[in-house]
């Protein structure tokens, strides 16, 4: 799975990489409008979205035929979950609200094959490799497949190091909405003791290795020393942008 490789090795040097986020809209061209803008990836969403399997599925198939990285946030890390949204075919995951690393344990099993796993492939996701042995299995999806795990409550703050440790981990997230709820502070990015669990979380990553995933004002973002950012959901972005447009040509 080249294009899951060529952006891990992307977020892991340090490189500014950017994706966004489709939670209320999602369709097959936005793969390639992305790409054509410069963007590195996007996560299509079913924790919030509510896409059909057909069109995960379809959306991950134009991503591996152009070369560019389709990731899929999941409900939860359960098994039935991972397992389904890997066979639609993505080059990685992203789980919400990870509390522990006994829950990417349990992630595990639906990502890799026996005998270090459970899984049982099928559907879409069997595009990706030229044939069914368990070597390519490993060699061209297992080992490069990204998870990107969610930190949005005090369990898992509490637990983040372990969490960013995990060997599933490829970086460490965050859900900042979530997290701020969690601490009493929502909305309040500037609150200090948001801004030190966002530290935490960020030194657990830097701990094991591993970068950190940050959601928000891409330029904000830089300017703190994040580098593999998603800089905002896409069906917002264009809403803002239409606005922008109008309000240069319309009198108010």
């Amino acid at each position: 799975m080249e294009i899951a490789r060529e952006l891990k090795r992307k977020i892991a040097s340090g490189r500014v990489t950017t994706g966004v986020l489709a939670t209320f809209h999602l369709w097959t061209g936005l793969v390639e409008i992305l790409r054509n803008a410069g963007f590195d990836y996007v996560i299509a969403d079913l924790e919030h979205g509510a896409f059909d399997d057909a069109l995960i599925r379809d959306v991950c198939a134009i991503g591996r035929m152009i070369g560019f990285p389709v990731i899929v946030r999941t409900i939860s890390a359960d098994y039935p979950f991972v397992r389904k949204a890997i066979d639609l075919g993505p080059c990685g995951l992203m789980f919400p609200c990870v509390e522990d690393s006994a829950t990417l344990d349990r992630a595990r099993d639906a990502i890799y094959l026996p005998p270090r796993g459970k899984r049982r492939p099928g559907g879409a996701g069997n595009a990706w490799v030229k044939n069914y042995d368990a070597s390519t299995w490993k060699t061209e999806v297992e080992d490069d497949f990204i998870v990107l795990p969610q930190i949005e409550s005090l369990q898992g703050l509490a637990n983040a190091e372990a969490i960013a440790g995990h060997e599933l981990t490829t970086a460490i997230a965050v859900g900042p909405y979530d997290l701020s709820a969690e601490l009493g502070l929502c909305w309040k990015p500037d609150h200090p003791a948001f801004r030190e669990a966002i530290e935490r979380i960020r030194r657990a990553g830097q701990s094991a290795g591993k970068n950190m995933w940050m959601i928000g004002d891409g330029s904000a973002s830089l300017r703190q020393g994040f580098t593999f950012l998603c800089i905002g959901e896409a069906t917002s972005m264009f809403s803002s942008s239409l606005i922008e447009a109008n309000r240069k040509v319309k009198p108010a």
